[in-house]
């Protein structure tokens, strides 16, 4: 489907499930890339008003048909969400591997949503997905979460951390 997977993951950490919607042709059409794809999502999923800090709003990776292919500066994924800082829509762009492998797993989105009782991280490996234990890593650094995961999961796996605020 024009470098696309055709798959969504929804993430739905208060009730520890997860679940895959099918990305429509009609989508890839008319929202192009991960940039269009997360801005839809967002827009249709998040009613007017909801506090970018509360459970309601959502946590969205996307990438693009050219992700994971030998295009030049195509190894990238995008963050969106809406805003703590403005109340808007905001992306953030990353590189390196995570963009491609969350490619290879057949996902062109993962939508993360809710609130977890306690810390969690989700372990995603094609089409298994655990939620798992966090609290020993938290507070962590990410380079010493990333070597803690390797070694709890696989060497050769990709994340995405984030530092202790």
């Amino acid at each position: 489907m024009y470098g696309h997977m055709g798959k969504i993951l929804r993430i739905d950490l208060t009730n520890k499930k997860a679940t895959v919607e099918p990305l429509t042709e009609e989508v890839v059409k008319k929202f192009i890339g991960g940039r269009g794809l997360g801005a839809k999502i967002l827009w249709d999923e998040l009613k007017p008003g909801t506090d970018p800090l509360s459970p309601e709003n959502k946590l969205v990776f996307t990438v693009g048909p050219l992700t994971g292919t030998r295009a030049q500066s195509a190894a990238r994924w995008i963050a969106q969400f809406k805003s703590p800082l403005t109340g808007t829509y905001f992306r953030s762009v990353g590189g390196g591997f995570f963009g491609a492998e969350l490619k290879f797993a057949g996902y062109d989105a993962v939508i993360v949503e809710g609130k977890a009782e306690k810390p969690t991280y989700v372990y995603i490996n094609d089409d298994n997905v655990e939620f798992r234990d966090a609290e020993r890593i938290w507070g962590m650094t990410t380079h010493v979460a990333r070597e803690f995961l390797w070694e709890e999961t696989d060497k050769r796996a990709r994340m995405l951390t984030s530092s202790p605020p």
